[in-house]
């Protein structure tokens, strides 16, 4: 199994997306370093619901257990904002869930085209059956 140096998670406000963390945690190497991001809508805020408010909080936790500072940033233009991130950090991987079912990865295919020649790789960790929360 491949190891990265710096390892970027990339999380919604769902508190199954800890599988995601798992996942690149798992990817890091042991000196590596550990990146957790979640990136909302301008007008998005979590505060105002509590469903949302908590499975960011839990997310937060998670990633405080491996290590990982939790990156929460506004903008529009997600997948975007993301590549600038992860160009910042010098990230050597950068972790996504799967699309919903039926639906084909078109956010994975914006992020690799906006990286371009960079040798920054992207894995798509497959949804699982998680009751809700």
């Amino acid at each position: 199994m491949n190891r990265y140096n710096n390892v970027l998670a990339c999380v919604t406000q769902q508190k199954s997306c800890e599988r995601l963390i798992h996942k690149a945690a798992n990817l890091k190497s042991e000196d590596g370093s550990l990146y957790v991001i979640h990136v909302s809508k301008q007008k998005w805020n979590f505060f105002d619901n509590t469903k949302d408010g908590e499975a960011m909080e839990y997310l937060f936790s998670v990633s405080k257990s491996y290590g990982a500072d939790m990156t929460v940033l506004n903008s529009d233009r997600v997948v975007e904002t993301i590549a600038q991130f992860a160009q910042h950090y010098q990230i050597d991987l950068i972790v996504i869930g799967e699309a919903p079912e039926g639906k084909s990865n078109e956010f994975a295919q914006r992020l690799q085209n906006l990286l371009g020649d960079s040798k920054i790789a992207i894995q798509v960790v497959a949804m699982e059956h998680v009751k809700s929360c």
